[in-house]
């Protein structure tokens, strides 16, 4: 089996680790963590399915960047992200070690390390670099500003899905919506809260659940969203489990978990939508208009009907799920 880059780094002796409580920030459920010593690793994460990986693997999980004398920076899509972690970790840690696959963007980001601090130790391995460096102040400027309120209107924060404008597949979507929704509803994936508006707006609805798994978006939900029938769930969609079937979904499903496109995520989506609604609930979808859905539409609800679509976007309504 093929040593990872940070496993090359310190069975090489190339890393030599302080004693101590080491922080990995925001790992992929499948990071491997074997090199390191587990008694010393805390992660750090804000996006429900890997944080739940972990914690089910036994390993001390939190939220909130902890103090340690090591911090890894797992890099994120997310470039201003990225540095903020890296700002994070100089304020916490007194060795940083950062790691990621050139597609994410980790040679921009050691570019720019490189230009403050000099010369850089790296191993590139697996379409990727590994780079270290003691931590240092030079980077304080690239601390997250937290949540801030954009031309839209609306609270977003570096990290969150169309963190800069609203997505217009959403945009899409709220437009088409009946003017009177079911009572009890749901918005799966619901980001930064732009959907929940859109339903709350509408007559009819009594309550609305929002379920997101990144909880950097939540919380900029919850400054979005302060109407009293809202409750707020930091869970993985496809595998929530809500008290009783809802009468109605919405849902904008996430089609990547990296730069590629993997449309069984969407899929995933479409089958929880199916389980959480009740006998006759409906389910409101938009999807970019590549991506092949409309088979397991069709295998999850009795009625599914394309209701738009214009060049990039496809809207789907479906009701009666499937047993």
């Amino acid at each position: 089996m093929s040593r990872s880059r940070l496993s090359t780094a310190l069975d090489d002796g190339l890393i030599a680790l302080p004693d101590g409580n080491i922080a990995v920030m925001r790992p992929t459920a499948s990071y491997d963590l074997s090199s390191l010593p587990r008694a010393d690793i805390r992660v750090m994460h804000s996006f429900y399915p890997d944080y739940s990986a972990f914690e089910s693997a036994g390993y001390a999980v939190t939220q909130d960047m902890p103090a340690c004398r090591t911090a890894i920076v797992v890099v994120p899509r997310s470039k201003t992200l990225a540095r903020a972690m890296v700002a994070a970790a100089c304020a916490k840690a007194d060795l940083v070690i950062v790691d990621g696959q050139k597609t994410d963007g980790v040679d921009s980001l050691f570019k720019a390390c490189r230009k403050q601090l000099g010369d850089l130790p790296s191993i590139t391995k697996g379409h990727g670099r590994v780079f270290w460096f003691s931590a240092t102040e030079a980077f304080a400027d690239w601390a997250a500003a937290g949540p801030a309120k954009g031309a839209h209107g609306f609270y977003t924060q570096a990290g969150v899905y169309s963190d800069g404008a609203i997505d217009k597949g959403s945009a899409f979507l709220a437009d088409a919506l009946p003017a009177k929704l079911p009572a009890r509803m749901a918005d799966l994936g619901a980001g930064w809260g732009y959907l929940a508006a859109a339903v709350l707006a509408r007559d009819g609805v009594q309550s609305l659940d929002l379920i997101e798994a990144e909880a950097l978006s939540l919380d900029c939900a919850r400054l979005n969203i302060t109407d009293a029938r809202v409750q707020f769930h930091w869970a993985d969609a496809t595998q929530f489990k809500p008290q009783t079937g809802y009468d109605g979904i919405v849902m904008n499903p996430p089609f990547h978990a990296s730069r590629a496109a993997d449309p069984g995520l969407g899929r995933s989506f479409i089958q929880a939508a199916a389980r959480l609604l009740g006998n006759h609930g409906k389910l409101w979808m938009v999807a970019n208009r590549h991506l092949p859905y409309e088979t397991t539409l069709s295998e999850c609800f009795r009625n599914v009907d394309m209701i738009a679509g214009n060049g990039a976007f496809k809207l789907f309504h479906a009701n009666r799920p499937i047993r």
